[in-house]
């Protein structure tokens, strides 16, 4: 079932997130872990990057949400991954899976299996990597997708039934699902592909909004992140020479968001 996302929930959930700021846990790859920490800082979260054996735990008790990423996997952060995913199942903290690159690369594959049968709370990825995990296709080229939103839905759903999660999937199009109801955002700008961390961030963000989400409002939360982070993705493009001065804006961007540009901007279905 198709649904529409309001503005009203975007601006609801982004307040949220802006008076309680929450501490987002991000166990992710070491390409993004700076442009990832200013875009919280920038949405008025505390990014905490603790992925270490022997901390990832008990800090995803503590933490209001954890992003587990899968883009440079190394021996001792994939035990991390996992403690901390299990940790925060247990504390009953929301958590967000993105599996860089999964079906294309042996080990990074079989950690994502691993990490899905622990039900994550969310899972973000591209079109190509939502098919393979669901074991309906081979992954794209690297982190690159080859396949479209609308082709990984099946998928998708399919993910999110079994494992009872939210399942996001980018693309021009952004496709969110439960399982049983849809949204669509076809907000954001071709830039954001062009600076590195622009679709791993995302997943921090995610798992911001959800840390803010009350009973129910899961599939509302994760696209809430989607539109706040395309909208001004598109807001920053608007003014930007180019992907260097665009990085900059867009930090600027997350940060000045208002209802308004929400209310006027936001193209869901």
């Amino acid at each position: 079932m198709t649904i529409g996302l309001t503005p009203f929930s975007v601006s609801t959930i982004l307040s949220r997130v802006r008076s309680e700021p929450p501490l987002v846990q991000c166990l992710t790859n070491a390409v993004v872990t700076n442009f990832t920490a200013n875009v919280l800082l920038a949405l008025g979260a505390a990014p905490a990057m603790t992925d270490i054996p022997g901390e990832a735990g008990p800090f995803a008790r503590i933490a209001s949400g954890v992003l587990v990423n899968l883009g440079t996997p190394h021996a001792e952060q994939r035990t991390a991954m996992l403690e901390a995913a299990l940790a925060a199942n247990d504390a009953g903290t929301p958590w967000v899976l993105d599996p860089v690159a999964v079906g294309s690369l042996p080990v990074r594959t079989a950690l994502a299996a691993e990490l899905l049968a622990l039900r994550p709370t969310a899972v973000r990825a591209n079109a190509s990597e939502i098919m393979a995990l669901a074991g309906l296709g081979a992954g794209g080229r690297g982190v690159d997708a080859t396949d479209n939103p609308e082709d990984a839905l099946p998928a998708a759903d399919l993910l999110a039934a079994k494992y009872g999660c939210v399942v996001a999937v980018s693309g021009p199009t952004d496709v969110i699902t439960d399982g049983e109801s849809t949204l669509r955002i076809s907000n954001g700008d071709v830039l954001l592909t062009k600076v590195t961390g622009g679709g791993c961030a995302l997943g921090a963000v995610t798992a911001a909004f959800l840390s803010a989400a009350e009973d129910g409002e899961g599939l509302t939360a994760a696209a809430a992140a989607t539109a706040v982070y395309t909208i001004a993705a598109q807001q920053a493009a608007a003014g930007a020479a180019g992907p260097g001065s665009f990085a900059p804006a867009f930090l600027d961007a997350l940060a000045g968001l208002s209802d308004e540009q929400i209310t006027t901007m936001l193209v869901s279905a």
